[in-house]
């Protein structure tokens, strides 16, 4: 039998190990999910919070009940969502100013089928903190404005939880990798 080739053999065992590690890691990810998903979970039934002026991007407060007062709305944005009911069409939301000072808030007025601003201009507004692309929280108004509909819900089930699958991925890929070795080693060794 020959000897296995220093150098291919290191740079595959350390490429397994890397994977192994990552698989490893994403199921430690998954434990962290979970805890993070039953804390959103149980935000529904804890009381209302102030509005987070700078919301803390490592510890934001999703699916909190909370209220806003927008003295006056800056600008509008509308993206396609759908309406509690289930129906697809606009959501519209508001850049609203809350005061001299901080970034302000972004506000989910309501639903609608047309993609037009609404003629809302401000108020206070209650309902529960979603996570913001953007600007990392926003505000879905319940009940919505006047003239919108109620938009869906946001609900910590939509987010999503595969991590079990990407460590699976990462050990089948070791695996893969280890066989793939093996056979062109023993390969070399018949020739």
């Amino acid at each position: 039998m020959k000897r296995l080739p220093f150098w291919p053999t290191l740079i595959v065992g350390i490429a397994i190990a890397v994977m192994i590690g990552l698989g490893v890691w994403q199921v430690q990810r998954m434990a962290w999910k979970d805890a993070l998903l039953a804390e959103y979970a149980d935000a529904a039934d804890r009381p209302a919070i102030a509005w987070p002026v700078v919301p803390d991007a490592a510890s934001l407060p999703l699916y909190r009940k909370s209220s806003v007062n927008c003295l006056e709305v800056t600008g509008w944005r509308s993206a396609s969502g759908r309406s509690a009911r289930g129906q697809s069409g606009w959501v519209h939301i508001a850049s609203c100013r809350t005061g001299a000072e901080g970034p302000g808030a972004q506000v989910v007025a309501g639903w609608s089928l047309r993609p037009d601003n609404p003629d809302w201009t401000g108020g206070a507004v209650s309902g529960v903190i979603a996570p913001d692309s953007a600007h990392l929280i926003r505000l879905i108004a319940a009940p919505p404005v006047a003239g919108l509909d109620a938009v869906q819900p946001p609900s910590p089930e939509d987010i999503p939880n595969n991590h079990w699958a990407y460590a699976v991925q990462w050990f089948l890929f070791a695996g893969i990798a280890a066989v793939i070795y093996v056979m062109a080693v023993a390969r070399r060794s018949k020739s």
